[in-house]
This record gives structure tokens, C-alpha cells and sequence, in this order.
């Protein structure tokens, strides 16, 4: 990922100085555990650790670049990182990686580094959702209008909107949870996962030590099954943060204006236009949002590898497992902050739930008729009559109110009292099961 999208915390998971102190702890928790099993001497893996531990704790640019130097003669980075291990270890590096083979390093580490990044991305949501729970109780009983295929449907809370989102974002913190419960894996299995030359007590250990769990049949690799869920969770919490950033890139229509992105001072919307106010940051999110999903495919398509292993994967695991959380940690923290400073405005969600004279009401009208007796096809082809005429003639010379014209209907007149009316057209009525639905999604009303 670019800088411009990059928090430090992210990628310094991803920076090589880490990947390269999770590799030799890998080797010298493997190597601690052949020890306890009697296959080196205890000795040794004393010293491993002894002399490596400080190489790795003061790594810096230009041990990356004598590893990279290496990787360049020898093709191979594992083999790259290991002589350079060598050559501060001295002889008792004989016993590092024995037995072992490449991917027990590289899968182990990768699994490491991706439950890391889960644990950040668990705290990002974290985040969005106390931003989402302050907007949702602050803005329960805000009347606005709910609308499907963007058009105007029936009054709601925006509060409730934004209850949705939250419940949501509660569901996707559980799939990043179990996402990572399903990668958080270990192999230290050998060439082809047959522990030829490996007693299983080690890949148990070094599994323990690392918060692991062992993989059952790594064959040479862990499953990339796992990876798939992994990426493909990033994926639906990626389209969780969209949808929110859509619903918001809506609302700041000029004309919608409902709610919109703090604007700070000194920001500038348009180098042409002084007076724009865009939805940049929403706008961004949905771009991130995309980033995140592209990766999802290429892991789908990483789980059927050849017979016990190949090595198609691992460049789109060097690419997308880096991008995908780095713009996804970006974007959830951006969306925390967006809506935490999100700008509501009542007065013009309220005017334009009145908007339309009063046909989103319709709903309410018709089950009015209905109680009162008349037949319900007879009293959706009235109130459908009635809606159609205010819809197409409101704001014209003649024009009337949706209720104007109910009153006037005669089919209407006589039948359905107008205190019934008047209830059928309080839009606060829609709001009587918030407190139900508030204890489902937060477990409390916040009255």
C-alpha cells in the first residue's frame, strides 16, 4: 500500500524486520523443543537463542539488506535468512531448521503475522462501533425518512438507522474473531508434512509458544482454506464499512443534506468551486472497500494448489495479505472518525419527510381503511389515487396535501373518522418498537 493510506501499527506487521524476528523465533522455538525431546543437545538451542535473540532485537536496514544480498545469490529467501543467522550463531547453526522445511517457517510466520493484524483490525471495529453506539443514542428519537430504491418509504429513526449499521459491525468483529481462530495455525511438519524427520512434540510446542494451534495435515503447507476465510472476512467487513460510507455519500446530496462529513477549517472542497463541501472521506472508504475485495478471488483460487504443495500462492499472499489489511485498518479507522464528528441536521430530515405532502403516509392510510371496513384492494386503489394525485400535482397551482385530498375523497368521507386519520399520519407512531429493537442490538433502551 501507498503511505498515504498505511498506519505505522499496521505495517510494521508487515516491515521485514518483523517477518524475520518471527522466523527465527520459529527456529529457535523448534529448536528449544527438539531439545526437550532429546534430538539436539539442550546446549544448543541454548545458544541459538542466546546469540540470535540480540541480532534479531537490533536488526535495522542493513541487515535486511545483507538477507536481501544473499536472497539474491541464493534464490531463496528462507536459505537467505538462515546463513545470514549463521554467521552470527557460529557452528551450533547446524542445528537450526533440521529437519524442518521452508514453508514451516514461511506458513508459521505468515500465520503469526495475520492473527496480528486481526487483533488490530478487531480493535479498528472496535472503535467504529462506539462511534456508531454515541451516533445511535444521541439520534433515537430523530425523525427521518426511510427510503427504498431511494425513494421515499415510511418515516424511521436515524438513530435506528445507524443501529443497523452497529449491529452489523457487531457481526463482522465476530467474523474477524473467528477468522482468526481459523488462521492462527502451525506447521512444523517437514518436506511433506510426514514428520520424517520430526517428532510431532516440536510442532506442538512451538505451537504453544506461539498461541498456535498445530494443523492437523499441513501436507508441505497450511491449507489455504484457512487464508480463503481469512480474506474473505476482510472482504464482508469491507462491504460493511462501503455501505455505511454509501449511506453517508447520500445524505450529503445537496439535495438530501440530512447529515454530512465534519468539514475542518481551512479544508477546501474544489480548487474551482469555493463553496463545495464533498464527501471525500465517504467517497475514499468505498474506494479502500474495493482494494480490500479484490483479494478475496485470488484466495479462493489459492486453496486448490498441487498435490502437496506449489508455490502459485505465495505472490498473491506477499501482495494482498499486506494491502488488504493495511486498507482495511486505514479505512476502519477513517470511518470511526467520520462518524464519530458525522454533522446531523433534524430540521431538514424533518422537512423532507414532509416533503411530499404527506404520501409516506400512505401505508398507515391504508391499514386505516381496512380497519374501518373497506375492502383492502378497494383501500390501496383510494389511497393509491389519493398519494398519486398529491404526488403529481403538490407545489401547482390547485395542488393539494395528501390529506387535503383524502379529506375530499368520497369514498372516504363518512367512513373513516378524521381522528383516524390523523393518527394513521403521526409519524412518531413508527417509532413505538425502538426500545424493543435497542435491547436487541446494544441490550439497553438508553433512556
Amino acid at each position: 500500500m501507498v503511505p498515504r493510506y498505511t498506519r505505522p501499527e499496521m505495517a510494521a506487521i508487515w516491515a521485514p524486520e518483523n517477518r524475520y524476528r518471527i522466523w527465527f523465533e520459529i527456529e529457535a522455538l523448534a529448536a528449544e523443543g527438539m531439545a526437550l525431546v532429546g534430538e539436539i543437545p539442550a546446549e544448543a538451542a541454548r545458544t541459538i537463542r542466546e546469540r540470535g535473540a540480540p541480532m534479531l532485537a537490533a536488526m535495522g536496514p542493513a541487515d535486511v539488506e545483507r538477507i536481501d544480498a544473499i536472497e539474491r545469490e541464493t534464490r531463496h529467501d528462507v536459505i537467505a535468512f538462515l546463513t545470514w543467522l549463521a554467521e552470527g550463531i557460529g557452528p551450533d547453526s547446524r542445528f537450526v531448521h533440521l529437519g524442518m522445511t521452508s514453508s514451516d517457517v514461511l506458513d508459521t510466520c505468515l500465520a503469526v503475522q495475520m492473527t496480528q493484524a486481526t487483533d488490530l483490525l478487531i480493535a479498528d471495529v472496535d472503535a467504529v462501533l462506539a462511534a456508531l453506539k454515541k451516533q445511535a443514542f444521541a439520534h433515537k428519537h430523530t425523525l427521518t425518512i426511510g427510503r427504498s430504491h431511494g425513494i421515499h418509504a415510511e418515516p424511521t429513526s436515524f438513530g435506528l438507522k445507524i443501529a443497523g449499521h452497529y449491529a452489523e459491525f457487531a457481526r463482522n468483529r465476530a467474523r474477524l474473531v473467528a477468522a482468526r481462530a481459523e488462521i492462527a495455525t502451525c506447521a512444523i511438519s517437514g518436506a511433506v508434512g510426514t514428520y520424517a524427520h520430526l517428532d510431532t512434540r516440536v510442532e506442538d510446542y512451538v505451537a504453544e509458544k506461539l498461541g498456535l494451534a498445530a494443523e492437523p495435515v499441513s501436507t508441505q503447507v497450511i491449507p489455504r482454506d484457512r487464508h480463503a476465510a481469512w480474506f474473505a472476512a476482510l472482504g464482508v467487513v469491507a462491504s460493511g464499512v462501503e455501505r455505511l460510507a454509501t449511506e453517508v455519500r447520500h445524505l450529503q446530496r445537496s439535495e438530501v443534506r440530512e447529515a454530512e462529513e465534519f468539514f475542518h477549517a481551512g479544508q477546501k472542497g474544489s480548487s474551482a468551486m469555493p463553496h463545495k463541501r464533498n464527501p471525500v472521506l465517504s467517497e475514499n472508504l468505498t474506494g479502500l472497500a474495493r482494494i480490500v475485495r479484490a483479494a478475496v478471488v485470488p484466495a479462493l483460487e489459492n486453496v486448490a494448489l498441487w498435490h502437496e504443495r506449489d508455490i502459485s500462492h505465495s505472490s498473491v499472499e506477499r501482495v494482498f495479505a499486506p494491502d488488504a489489511s493495511l486498507a482495511l485498518d486505514f479505512a476502519l479507522m477513517r470511518l470511526a472518525g467520520m462518524m464519530e464528528k458525522l454533522l446531523v441536521y433534524p430540521e431538514r430530515m424533518a422537512a423532507n419527510l414532509e416533503s411530499l405532502g404527506g404520501v409516506v403516509h400512505s401505508g398507515e392510510v391504508l391499514l386505516a381503511l381496512a380497519r374501518a371496513g373497506i375492502l383492502r384492494e378497494d383501500a390501496y386503489r383510494i389511497v393509491q389515487r389519493n398519494a398519486m394525485e398529491t404526488w403529481t400535482k403538490l407545489g401547482t397551482p390547485g395542488g393539494r396535501s395528501f390529506r387535503e385530498n383524502l379529506d375530499a375523497d368520497p369514498e372516504i368521507a363518512g367512513r373513516v373518522a378524521p381522528a383516524v386519520l390523523d393518527a394513521a399520519m403521526e409519524s412518531r407512531a413508527h417509532l413505538r418498537s425502538l426500545d424493543a429493537l435497542y435491547t436487541r442490538v446494544f441490550g439497553e433502551t438508553g433512556e
